[in-house]
C-alpha cells in the first residue's frame, strides 16, 4: 500500500506532464525578460514575439527528446533525441532573416535577428531540462542588450574621419549632395569630383559622429540620382 501511494505522484506527473508545464512557464518568464528589454527599446521583435519563440523552441526540444528516447524491443534507440531540436536552429534562421531589412546596401536589424536566435537557444535549453543554464544565459543576454547599449552609444557619439565615394547620375548638382550630407550633422572636409561617361564620382573626406555615417548612407541611397555610396 505504501509502495502504491509513493508511486502516485510520479504517475500524476507523467500523465499531466507537470514537468512540461514547468518548462513552458519558465520559457514564458525567460523569453518575456528578453522580450521586455526589446519592447522598451522599441524593437520590432518585442515581448510577445520572444515569448512565443522561446515557448516554441521549448516544446520542440521536449518533443524531440521524448520521441528519440523510445527503446525498440531489440534494445536499440528508436530515434535521435536531437533531430527535431536541430531543425529549430535551421528554421529560426528564416525568422531572423525576416527582421533584417536590406535597402540598396543599407542593412539594419542584425541585433534583433541575433536576439531571436539566442532566445530560441534558451528555449532549447529549457526543453532539455537545463534550467540553470537557460536562466544564466537569459541574464547574460539582458546584460549585453541593456548594459552594452550605453557603451555602444558613447562610442558611436565620438567623431570619426571617413573617406567616402559617392557615385551619382551625370548632371546631378553637387549642392544637392552637399545639403543631404550636412543635414545629418556631418562636415565635409574635402571633396573632389570626377566626371565619367555615365556618372559623376565624388571623393569625399567626412568628419562627424560615428552613428551618423549609417544615416547618411541610407539618406543618400534614397535618392534616385545616387547610384552607390561607399565608406572606407
Amino acid at each position: 500500500m505504501i509502495h502504491v501511494a509513493a508511486s502516485l505522484p510520479s504517475e500524476i506527473i507523467a500523465v499531466l506532464r507537470l514537468d512540461l508545464l514547468l518548462k513552458l512557464g519558465l520559457a514564458v518568464l525567460l523569453g518575456g525578460v528578453v522580450g521586455l528589454e526589446r519592447e522598451l527599446s522599441g524593437k520590432p521583435a518585442g515581448l510577445r514575439t520572444n515569448i512565443l519563440i522561446c515557448i516554441g523552441a521549448t516544446l520542440l526540444a521536449d518533443l524531440s527528446i521524448n520521441i528519440g528516447s523510445g527503446i525498440a524491443p531489440s534494445g536499440m534507440r528508436m530515434g535521435d533525441p536531437g533531430r527535431i531540436a536541430a531543425q529549430v536552429v535551421v528554421g529560426i534562421g528564416f525568422l531572423g532573416a525576416g527582421t533584417i531589412l536590406q535597402a540598396r546596401g543599407s542593412v539594419v536589424g542584425l541585433t534583433t535577428a541575433a536576439t531571436i536566435w539566442v532566445v530560441a537557444a534558451i528555449g532549447l535549453l529549457i526543453g532539455a531540462g537545463q534550467y540553470v543554464e537557460g536562466t544564466g544565459a537569459t541574464v547574460l543576454v539582458v546584460l549585453v542588450l541593456a548594459g552594452l547599449g550605453n557603451v555602444e552609444r558613447r562610442i558611436l557619439s565620438r567623431h570619426r574621419t571617413v573617406n567616402a565615394i559617392v557615385r551619382v547620375q551625370r548632371g546631378t548638382p553637387w549642392e544637392l549632395i552637399d545639403k543631404e550630407i550636412r543635414g545629418t550633422g556631418i562636415a565635409i572636409a574635402h571633396h573632389t569630383a570626377f566626371d565619367h561617361e555615365g556618372d559623376t564620382t565624388y571623393e569625399l573626406r567626412l568628419v562627424g559622429p560615428a552613428r551618423q555615417f549609417d544615416v547618411i548612407v541610407a539618406r543618400l541611397l534614397e535618392r534616385a540620382d545616387v547610384l552607390s555610396v561607399q565608406l572606407d
